[in-house]
């Protein structure tokens, strides 16, 4: 009989690529997934999946309240459905799964995929950043089993609580071939370089307002953002106030496969976040290894994990700061710099074979065998 494993994620997984590739992980391991999350009111559909899911609709989507009842829920769920092993993805689902861990005595694995007790949303909410710190210092320490997502962030959690967790790199399943896609079958012109930032989270201080303010001095390009956040409705008011309407398109949040296929016909993957916060300075974003699957090279921030990354392959370059002005400099370098493009895309091909998640699940099945 295959063994029930309950993961458990707030979002509404759609577009969660690394709680999708664990359960695909989980599933090539022989076990009986079921993915456990939420549904907003503007969530799109899921497509086919080889587990099971549910989304919770709950009453309230934002704030407290939504966060008790979704803890509520969740744990009531999970104390009355049977499971081998649990899964909790992040803080804001790990008490009820070990609460129940407790009750039942059934094994928790449990993946931090930020820092999230710094997260920008908490830093600037004291009170509600002590009761997310609370519930960490006492929970942490306690778990068997704990994964995240790079070397500093699992340094950070070392240092706070003596446990260094294992290190699981979101990084995606290697790439398959995206045939007879063209810019004009994506609707995007032929004869300008693209730049692309793409990201579910693309929020306050990720930089993307100063590159909004640098589109005024770039030389001929599009610039193409694709997904969601808290900051887009200002983005679109700053493209609107510099006139650069035909020059940045906005594309919404899109399945995997479909975001691949406009970032695979771009000459230049951004990823610009501020080190404004712990969570941000020691970020390891994901869109860094999307542009390498994709082939395209990178202009990133210095922020140490990148850093390691981009300079170890040698697939990009950095920007100084965060000045408008500074950013179109490198842009405008960059993309006038052939050769050195084209060095970037064969070092792109390279670390695409190495960084894959292929390699790095490896570390992950020997923490699932123990259990299923």
């Amino acid at each position: 009989m295959k063994k029930r494993v309950v993961v458990s994620v707030i979002n509404d997984l759609v577009t969660d690529q690394r709680v999708n590739k664990v359960c695909q992980t989980l599933v090539s391991i022989g076990c009986d997934v079921l993915l456990v999350g939420r549904r907003l009111q503007n969530s799109p559909e899921m497509d086919s999946r080889e587990y099971g899911y549910r989304r919770m609709k709950l009453f309230w989507e934002r704030g407290p309240l939504f966060y008790a009842e979704f803890n509520i829920r969740l744990f009531c769920f999970l104390l009355f459905r049977k499971s081998d092993m649990l899964i909790s993805n992040d803080l804001d689902t790990l008490l009820p799964n070990y609460l129940v861990s407790r009750i039942r005595k059934t094994p928790l694995v449990y993946d931090s995929h930020e820092y999230f007790t710094e997260v920008p949303e908490l830093v600037s909410r004291k009170r509600v950043q002590k009761v997310w710190k609370f519930i960490e210092r006492n929970l942490f320490p306690k778990l068997t089993d704990t994964i995240t997502v790079n070397d500093s962030i699992a340094n950070l959690f070392e240092r706070d609580y003596g446990i260094k967790p294992t290190v699981v790199r979101n990084i995606p399943r290697g790439l398959t071939a995206i045939d007879n896609i063209t810019r004009n079958s994506l609707g995007l012109p032929d004869n300008v370089p693209i730049l692309i930032l793409q990201g579910s989270g693309i929020n306050v201080q990720r930089g993307v307002e100063e590159l909004i303010e640098a589109m005024v001095y770039v030389n001929d390009a599009i610039l193409l953002i694709i997904g969601g956040g808290d900051v887009i409705n200002k983005l679109k008011e700053m493209v609107e106030y510099h006139k650069l309407v035909s020059r940045i398109i906005f594309k919404p949040r899109l399945p995997y496969h479909e975001m691949m296929k406009f970032t695979s016909v771009a000459n230049l993957g951004l990823t610009l976040d501020k080190p404004l916060n712990l969570n941000y300075m020691y970020s390891l974003p994901n869109k860094l290894f999307d542009y390498i699957q994709a082939g395209i090279p990178v202009l990133s921030s210095r922020l140490p994990e990148l850093e390691k990354i981009i300079t170890k392959y040698k697939i990009g370059d950095f920007i100084k700061d965060h000045d408008p002005v500074n950013i179109a400099e490198k842009i405008n370098h960059m993309l006038s710099n052939q050769d050195l493009m084209d060095e970037w895309k064969k070092n792109c091909i390279f670390a695409s074979k190495e960084l894959v998640w292929e390699n790095e699940e490896k570390s992950l099945i020997k923490i699932y065998r123990k259990y299923v």
